[in-house]
Parts: C-alpha cells; sequence; structure tokens
C-alpha cells in the first residue's frame, strides 16, 4: 500500500512540474513552442516503444526456447504467469556469459522472458524461481509501460530546456535574458525528472520482490538469488565481458 502511495506520488509529481514549466513557457513565448517539442519526445519514445523489443533480443543475443529444449524453464514460467493471472510468457535463453532474467515486450501479451545460461548455472531451482516471480510481477504491474510514460517527462526538458537556450536571438536582451533564465531553469527540472525515474524504477524493484513472495516463492531464495547474481557478476573475467 505504501509502495503504490509513493508511486501514484511520484507520477503527479512528475506531471506537475511538467504542467508547471508548460505554464511558463506558453505565457513567455506561445503554446506552440511547447506543443513542438512534446510532439517530439512523444514520437521519440513512441518509436523507442515499438522498436525496443527487437533491439533488445538483437543485443541480448537471444534464441528461443522450445518445451522440448527447457522443460524445466517452460513449466516454471507457465505456473507463474498463471499464478499471477496473465498470459504465459515467450521464454528465450541469451548466449551472453554473466548471470541475469528479464522480461520485456510492450504488453502482458507480448512480454518475453529470457533467461542467460549462466544464471541456469549458479541458482538452485528456488532461487531460479524467485527470480522468475519478480520479472513476472514487472509484466503484471505493466512496470515497462509505466517506466516508458514516466521517461517522456525528462525527455520533454530536455528538449523543451535546448530550445529556450538557442530561441532567444531575436528578442531583446532583457527577454533573452528571461528566456534563457527559463532554459536553465528548465535544464535544472530535466535532471531532477531524471533522478524521479530512477526512483520510480527503484519502487517497481520493490514491488516486483513483494509480487514475487505474493505469487509463492520464498523470501530467502530470493535474497539468496540476489547475492549470487551480485558476486557472480562481480567474478565475470574481463576476456568475457570483451566478447560481448
Amino acid at each position: 500500500m505504501w509502495l503504490q502511495a509513493r508511486m501514484y506520488f511520484l507520477v503527479v509529481v512528475m506531471f506537475g512540474i511538467l504542467y508547471a514549466l508548460m505554464v511558463m513557457v506558453s505565457s513567455l513565448l506561445g503554446i506552440g513552442n511547447f506543443i513542438y517539442y512534446a510532439v517530439l519526445a512523444v514520437v521519440m519514445v513512441l518509436i523507442q516503444y515499438l522498436v525496443g523489443p527487437l533491439l533488445v533480443g538483437l543485443t541480448m543475443r537471444v534464441r528461443w526456447a522450445t518445451e522440448q529444449e527447457e522443460p524445466e524453464l517452460h513449466r516454471m514460467v507457465a505456473e507463474l504467469a498463471e499464478q499471477a493471472e496473465i498470459p504465459k510468457l515467450k521464454v528465450g535463453l541469451s548466449q551472453l556469459p554473466f548471470s541475469n532474467a528479464f522480461a520485456y515486450g510492450r504488453s502482458q501479451r507480448d512480454a518475453r522472458m529470457v533467461v542467460t545460461q549462466g544464471l541456469q548455472k549458479l541458482l538452485s531451482q528456488d532461487e531460479l524461481k524467485a527470480v522468475l516471480g519478480h520479472e513476472i510481477s514487472h509484466v503484471k504491474h505493466r512496470d515497462m509501460a509505466i517506466i516508458t510514460l514516466l521517461s517522456v517527462v525528462p525527455l520533454i526538458l530536455w528538449y523543451l530546456a535546448r530550445g529556450l537556450l538557442w530561441s532567444g536571438s531575436g528578442q531583446s536582451r532583457k527577454g533573452a535574458g528571461y528566456i534563457a533564465l527559463l532554459g536553465v531553469f528548465a535544464f535544472a527540472l530535466y535532471f531532477a525528472a531524471n533522478l524521479l525515474v530512477l526512483y520510480a524504477s527503484r519502487i517497481r524493484e520493490y514491488c516486483a520482490d513483494l509480487g514475487s513472495v505474493r505469487l509463492g516463492t520464498r523470501p530467502r531464495y530470493l535474497a539468496t538469488a540476489l547475492y549470487k547474481l551480485v558476486y557472480g557478476n562481480a567474478n565475470t573475467s574481463k576476456e568475457e565481458l570483451r566478447r560481448m
């Protein structure tokens, strides 16, 4: 309940910042300037949203695994998805040397679960199920869409700040000074908004941990899995990292 309240408050703060700056820019330059930057930011995020899954699959070297190849992995994903009341995720393996598991996609129906081969060797079955439960909770809570939505705010602020700093050339000295000051203020809000997006991401991680437990996994298995992941990846050799 407290995590959800913090998340809702954060969303209000993020879009409150955007609205406040929109009012200031509109009064100084006219609404058309803001609309231009807002549309540009939304289009870029939409392209990222549509093309992102393809890029993730390519960069992470994902190979989709059949139930005959990975029966246990498919079984755990199917059980957890059923408990979460979402469609079963497509299951894939990554050839990268470090240990990790992640879910991605555009929606719950499009979601995909990827596990690196190193993770399967590193974790026990109970630990692996706890990690998968964490990732499936991200899908259940639609965290991918939420973070994508929030990321629009700093992107708009970035374009707006850059535009304001370069748009005062045709103004009087006093007017140009006001516009430049507003641009600096927009840059400060851009950095603050990025920090808030990171904070939102951390809240979603806490919610996913809780969601994994609610799907029937034990907290101690998730804790030991995270411990192994941190120290296992820290021991990855530089030669293996270069091959990535």
